[in-house]
């Protein structure tokens, strides 16, 4: 009997996500979909029997299946931040609205009563009232200083009512926003557990290779270089004190950090605010070029903008690496370099 290799799991096995029918999702949909199929591509397949693989083919093997996953995780930071971002708009949307919804209220409350029924008809004893108790010259003067009474109240409601609804129009975008942020947060916790699976398949892996031991020292040279004054300083002497922490995805300390996690806490340190995002990252900060590279500036590597380090000097960087990993030195000049950012 013939004997079928097991059929490679569908992305469509995953489920599909309710996405809006905006452009602006499309990019992050892809990632979610990128996600998706990173868990099929890393997890699913035949099963062939062959030699063990060699200690430089599971190197390889893990930096290829690290370098789809971490992607994944900046986007999961990015929307973290747009997330933020968005709900503090509606905030202050929603404190300018309040008051505004409380003059229409006073402004309606006034306009009830006796000036109101009158002028729309309403209540007939109190027109009764007026006829029994006055003459028709009264009656006339009393009505008409109700009909322009009850008619600059309705046109105070309308006004007050008007602009409130500008603003509410204005909010509904936002709000339309935020609930879509909140349920793409809500995709990504469902997919946190394919990462930490995913997370954990490597870092077995690493363990095959290396032991508990890691992969070398930590701190191969100097760090930092040298001493540099400023804020560049402050930053660059915090990473470097880092160095040891184990890499988690989606932290920023203080016990553990991913790539634009630390950069962003060692930049606080000194006072200048950075996205958790490493795409976001370099676009907050200045271009310099390789020999302008001075320490605590930051360097972007793949043609995607998923890592970042910070540079201290020498030819060297720090950088939270890859999930079970700790935060390490490598060489400036190892891996794929996009650019180099200096933040302040």
């Amino acid at each position: 009997m013939a004997h079928h290799a097991p059929r490679r799991p569908s992305v469509r096995s995953f489920g599909r996500s309710t996405a809006a029918p905006r452009i602006r999702w499309s990019r992050f949909t892809t990632a979610l979909a990128a996600l998706v199929g990173a868990a099929v591509v890393l997890t699913g397949g035949p099963t062939a029997v062959h030699a063990e693989p060699s200690v430089a083919e599971i190197e390889r093997q893990i930096d290829e299946d690290w370098n789809k996953l971490e992607p994944i995780i900046e986007q999961v930071n990015a929307t973290r931040e747009e997330l933020a971002a968005k709900r503090k708009q509606a905030a202050a949307l929603a404190k300018q609205i309040a008051p505004l919804q409380a003059r229409v209220d006073e402004a309606l409350g006034q306009v009830g009563g006796l000036a109101a029924d009158a002028y729309k008809g309403n209540n007939i004893s109190t027109v009764n009232a007026l006829l029994g108790s006055r003459s028709p010259g009264e009656i006339v003067d009393s009505l008409e200083l109700l009909d322009r009474f009850a008619h600059r109240q309705q046109q105070q409601v309308q006004a007050v009512a008007e602009l409130r609804d500008q603003l509410a129009a204005k909010k509904k975008p936002l709000d339309d926003m935020v609930a879509q942020l909140a349920r793409t947060e809500a995709q990504l916790a469902a997919r946190k557990k394919q990462i930490d699976a995913e997370i954990a398949r490597l870092q077995k892996l690493r363990l095959k290779v290396y032991g508990n031991g890691g992969g070398g020292p930590l701190r191969p040279a100097p760090c930092p270089a040298g001493y540099p004054g400023g804020p560049a300083g402050v930053a660059v002497k915090f990473a470097c004190a880092q160095i040891g922490k184990i890499y988690v995805w989606g932290a920023a300390g203080p016990d553990h950090y991913d790539c634009s996690g630390l950069t962003m806490a060692a930049w606080a340190k000194a006072g200048v605010s950075l996205p958790h995002n490493a795409r976001q990252q370099h676009d907050v900060t200045k271009r310099v070029s390789r020999d302008q590279l001075r320490p605590g500036d930051l360097v972007f590597y793949y043609g995607d903008l998923h890592h970042v380090a910070m540079y201290v000097g020498g030819g060297w960087v720090v950088h939270a690496s890859q999930s079970g990993k700790p935060i390490t030195m490598k060489r400036v000049e190892d891996g794929q370099i996009n650019s180099y950012g200096r933040p302040g």
